[in-house]
């Protein structure tokens, strides 16, 4: 088994518990048309699409592979110090996110990522960084409503 279909069985796994776990929300009487279970079902669907993805994309590698019999491994790309030094990227975030608030913190964090994968320190990753985190913030904070931290450092400016 490769790492892609273990990941995809796992991930619609966690995507059905969640999806269970979120119809057990209680509706209040000051929820709107969509509900207090509206977002986590949206979530839990969209994870169990990327499941379904993932299996596929392991099925068709793995015909493409015998079709070919290449012999050579993908799989031998992804290593653990590697996997490691993303979750560490995300537990920073999520530690530093209530200090810089969320704009800053998730322009941070697409920076570092982009770095990490190997892009070339310049402009681009600054804008990407920076537009990325502003477009997040919009559709969160504008599009849907959901107040993001600004963070205790920046608590007076806005």
């Amino acid at each position: 088994m490769n790492k892609d279909l273990i990941s995809g069985v796992v991930l619609l796994a966690v995507s059905g518990t969640y999806y269970a776990w979120s119809s057990q929300i209680a509706d209040s009487t000051l929820s709107d048309e969509v509900g207090a279970t509206g977002l986590p079902h949206v979530l839990s669907i969209i994870l169990a699409i990327l499941g379904v993805l993932l299996i596929a994309r392991a099925i068709l590698l793995r015909r493409a592979r015998t079709a070919t019999a290449a012999g050579t491994d993908d799989d031998q790309d992804a290593h653990l110090p590697r996997a490691i030094g993303f979750l560490l990227l995300g537990a920073v975030y999520v530690f530093v996110l209530p200090f810089i608030g969320y704009v800053a913190g998730t322009a941070l964090l697409i920076g570092a990522v982009a770095l990490y994968e190997g892009a070339p320190r310049n402009w681009v990753v600054l804008a990407a960084a920076v537009g990325g985190a502003v477009f997040y913030w919009a559709i969160f904070v504008k599009l849907l409503g959901v107040h993001q931290p600004v963070g205790s450092l920046f608590q007076g400016m806005f």
